[in-house]
């Protein structure tokens, strides 16, 4: 079968590999038809991974029908059409035992700790297999898994209806968090130093797009909330100097700022900052058996996943796909690769 590699940091080829052994007892082959790419990939490419190791196929939005079911598998049959949570935890540490799998001791992830979704085929356990409606399309069904990512970031936020949302963002989680915000009716801004992705936020229903790079940002948000500040943060770029502005000027009192981006460098944060308006700083990975809960917004028609995919290839271009991804960011919001 086909297989997309990473064999080292800056390389990436169409090989053949084998096709997955047979299935146990509690697994399944999915014949994978899409799967979408994510900055998480292009950082394994790059060699900026804090968890990838090479030789990697990478992909963890994935999408496709079952190929062969283990013995004990009676929810799914040959044909069924699936989307496949990328997440792998142990099911024993205290992580695990009070639900929070996600971030599992030794979590590990599809297409970043082991083989991943860029294949003609893959074999996961049962339990990661998701059955999705027959009307979406291959390439809709593969952003389910950013989806999961915004209706994780709004569970640890508390969304609320009467909330005013600052995002952080206008990339595709930065757009899927605007949707998980929007279908709930809270006020949404969100922030980027790219037009054109500002504007696909605009189509989309934000309240207010803002360019930082031309507009004082503080001041913005005063304005949209009154003065009060903007009581929901999602910060999804990854910026320290934004999430120090964020804690120290942009959130209300009581706030609550859900971090999403993850780079290394340490942020100067005053501790009075956070105690005298009581906020919540909380981190949010991955997503915790949200595939259901998307697959609902997606049946009531609360959320559009065809608004965030931008461009589709085939496997056999993934390197034209990167090229693209990297050279002209301006024109990518979400890829997909079909196979």
């Amino acid at each position: 079968m086909k297989s997309i590699v990473i064999p080292k940091p800056g390389e990436i080829s169409v090989l053949e590999r084998p096709m997955p052994a047979e299935p146990d007892k509690d697994e399944v082959i999915v014949r994978v038809k899409a799967a979408g790419i994510c900055g998480s990939d292009l950082h394994i490419y790059h060699g900026r991974s804090a968890f990838a190791t090479y030789p990697r196929v990478i992909g963890h939005e994935i999408a496709g029908e079952i190929y062969k079911a283990g013995s004990m598998v009676k929810d799914f049959k040959p044909g069924d059409k699936v989307a496949v949570d990328p997440v792998i935890s142990c099911g024993e540490c205290y992580a695990c035992r009070i639900g929070r799998h996600n971030v599992c001791s030794s979590v590990k992830v599809l297409g970043v700790h082991v083989d991943g979704g860029y294949s003609k085929y893959i074999k996961v356990n049962a339990g990661n297999v998701h059955r999705i409606p027959d009307y979406l399309s291959w390439e809709e069904a593969a952003v389910i898994e950013p989806f999961s990512i915004a209706a994780e970031a709004v569970d640890r936020g508390r969304l609320c209806a009467g909330d005013s949302v600052l995002i952080c963002g206008a990339g595709p989680i930065g757009l899927v968090i605007l949707q998980a915000v929007k279908r709930v009716g809270a006020k949404a801004m969100i922030i980027d130093i790219i037009d054109s992705r500002l504007e696909r936020a605009k189509e989309m229903g934000a309240d207010q797009v803002v360019n930082t790079g031309k507009t004082d940002l503080e001041k913005v948000v005063m304005d949209f909330t009154n003065s009060e500040g903007v009581n929901l943060i999602f910060e999804a770029t990854g910026s320290i100097s934004l999430f120090e502005l964020c804690v120290s000027r942009l959130v209300s009192q009581a706030g609550r700022i859900v971090v999403l981006g993850f780079p290394e460098e340490p942020a100067k944060i005053a501790p009075i900052d956070i105690m005298k308006r009581e906020l919540d700083i909380v981190g949010s990975r991955l997503n915790r058996n949200k595939f259901p809960e998307v697959i609902r917004w997606l049946e009531a028609k609360d959320i559009e996943p065809s608004a965030i995919i931008s461009h589709v290839f085939p496997m056999e271009r993934v390197k034209e796909a990167f090229r693209l991804y990297d050279e002209e960011p301006e024109k990518v919001c979400k890829i997909i690769l079909t196979f």
